[in-house]
């Protein structure tokens, strides 16, 4: 079971959400939208995307992390590194 399990639904609802704002974004593209509005909208699909990212790294941390602290050993130092590059490539998106 991953960290994120128990949060399934809600990760899911969300994500189905942001994909109904590209669609829109695509609509909005279509239709030769004002710019700033197309940019607006970006924007807020975005910073959902980001909020579904910290929500998952945030259980990675608290189960997967936490688990592979208490086996110690290279199992440990694995999840940690994993963790570290996962935070890395959030914080350069």
């Amino acid at each position: 079971m991953h960290g994120y399990t128990p949060d399934k639904d809600s990760y899911l609802k969300r994500l189905r959400r942001v994909e109904g704002q590209v669609r829109g974004l695509s609509r909005m593209i279509e239709n030769d939208s004002y710019c700033i509005d197309v940019l607006t909208q970006i924007a807020a699909a975005t910073k959902a995307l980001q909020a579904v990212s910290l929500g998952l790294l945030d259980d990675h941390l608290r189960h997967c992390v936490s688990e592979a602290l208490t086996e110690g050993g290279e199992v440990a130092d694995e999840k940690v590194r994993e963790a570290s590059e996962a935070i890395a490539r959030l914080v350069r998106s």
